[in-house]
């Protein structure tokens, strides 16, 4: 008599022991199985390097956004993260302008952006995922995500994937989290615009490694530094109270999306 043995393949685990959610940590087999297994959404993580004053690094977008866009997939359940888009528009470079004007800063042209985003998408549906999930970090090009969607929806129209421009991901630190904040006795001339004290526990939430406190500490209030605000009184615990409003908020944004978008996708 024969026996046949049957067995599946659990997801990898990562060094939490959950599942591993980034695609770049994934082989192209194990990603091939997990969507045909049912993973059929992906986050697409946008950052931007930038100032971000004396004390905090250039990369802090793309570490957050990283880190929060992997929270959430694990919250999903049947999500997983691309690679993190470092270079998004920033102004312009001669004569420079907006954050152009601060060593470090990297900046793309507004089209080219919008290519590379559509074509990101594009290689996903390729892949066979219904839902392509942008998360933007950074508030000067959400109007750009809005519209990539827009057109690559018009052209799938009925087809069984749509993009989502997850603007909520952001709002909430423009809005939720500031009244917050201000709830706590802070001001807006301290709780700032960027790298202020809202931008400040942001990263140091998501990772302390990301500011100097020292720095901004011994940093002068008012000084012409790239800084719009005070980060001098922030800190992970307050930084929290967004991250894991940012985190609960899209969760909550992106499985409205796909139930609502179920019914297109029945044969």
């Amino acid at each position: 008599m024969a026996v046949v043995l049957l067995c599946t393949v659990a997801p990898r685990a990562g060094a939490a022991g959950s599942a591993v959610v980034q695609i770049e940590e994934l082989t192209s087999t194990e990603l091939r199985d997990r969507i045909a297994a049912g993973t059929t959404t992906v986050l697409v993580p946008i950052g931007g390097t930038e100032q971000n004053g004396p004390h905090m690094v250039l990369g802090k977008h793309n570490v957050r956004a990283r880190v929060l866009a992997a929270r959430i997939a694990e919250r999903l359940g049947h999500a997983v993260v691309a690679p993190v888009l470092a270079y998004v528009p920033e102004g312009g470079i001669d004569p420079p302008t907006q954050h152009m004007r601060y060593t470090g800063t990297i900046t793309v042209p507004e089209p080219v952006f919008e290519a590379l985003l559509e074509s990101a998408a594009r290689s996903f549906r390729r892949h066979g995922f219904h839902d392509i999930v942008l998360l933007g970090d950074h508030g000067g090009y959400q109007s750009s995500l809005e519209r990539v969607a827009a057109r690559l929806n018009r052209e799938w129209a009925g087809q069984p994937v749509h993009v989502h421009a997850l603007i909520e991901y952001y709002r909430i630190t423009q809005t939720e989290f500031v009244q917050t904040l201000k709830s706590r006795g802070f001001a807006m001339d301290e709780i700032g615009s960027h790298a202020g004290l809202a931008d400040t526990a942001l990263a140091l939430a998501v990772d302390p490694a990301l500011v100097h406190m020292d720095v901004a500490a011994a940093r002068a209030r008012g000084a012409s530094d790239g800084v719009t605000g005070d980060p001098r009184r922030a800190t992970a615990e307050l930084g929290r109270l967004g991250t894991d409003r940012i985190v609960e908020a899209s969760v909550a944004a992106i499985e409205t999306r796909i139930r609502k978008d179920v019914p297109a996708r029945k044969p």
